[in-house]
């Protein structure tokens, strides 16, 4: 069983991008429209049930939040997206400051986005899916609520939204997945786990200073 993502801790969460932490070590960001079941997805995945903020009010979470998982490893919760009823200027704020974030971040090196199965591949999932391809960043879908639909219509849902994903790109994958059944935890924490150790940490070594050559002839 995978416990490093049950130490999961709040680290801070920023407004602005100067606000975010150093951009050293590796982060994976979870996106996805509002009331897409975000939060419920990474309290279920770090099995603590309040670490990540739930609202049943779309758009209530309006900053980037920052978790830590390791030494500088991170799980990033950022503003939902879709149709949160807040003013056009915070909407204005939050899209410059998303994309920003995911086009200028070197530690971002992995994406989870989730989509309502019952409502997949809306406007914005096919935005950041777009933009995950044009910087080759890998994607991984959760399909969240899964548990609304049969077995069988979820698992239409799934070969549909894979096939769109096969010709689009490589670097994308989708699973089902219900926080509120624990279904489907175990695969995403695995593909965290990959894109963790894709990227190690590699501690930097302490140079020595040479001796003095002053003098020397």
């Amino acid at each position: 069983m995978n416990h490093r993502y049950r130490k999961a801790e709040f680290i801070c969460s920023a407004h602005t991008l100067k606000q975010l932490p150093d951009d050293i070590g590796v982060e994976v960001a979870f996106a996805g429209r509002s009331n897409a079941g975000k939060s419920s997805a990474i309290n279920a995945i770090v099995d603590q049930s309040r670490l990540a903020r739930t609202s049943k009010t779309p758009g209530r979470t309006q900053q980037i939040v920052f978790f830590k998982i390791a030494e500088r490893q991170y799980l990033v919760d950022l503003p939902g997206y879709g149709y949160a009823k807040v003013p056009l200027d915070i909407k204005k704020h939050w899209q410059n400051t998303l994309q920003r974030y995911l086009n200028n971040r070197q530690s971002l090196k992995g994406l989870m986005l989730m989509m309502d199965i019952r409502h997949p591949l809306m406007e914005f999932d096919r935005q950041m899916l777009i933009w995950s391809q044009q910087c080759a960043m890998p994607v991984h879908i959760l399909l969240t609520k899964s548990d609304k639909l049969s077995h069988n219509q979820a698992s239409a849902t799934l070969h549909k939204v894979r096939a769109y994903l096969n010709t689009l790109s490589p670097h994308l994958s989708v699973q089902l997945f219900s926080a509120l059944k624990r279904m489907g935890i175990d695969e995403a924490r695995a593909q965290l786990d990959e894109w963790f150790a894709a990227h190690p940490i590699i501690e930097m070594p302490l140079t020595e200073e040479k001796p003095s050559t002053d003098g020397e002839h």
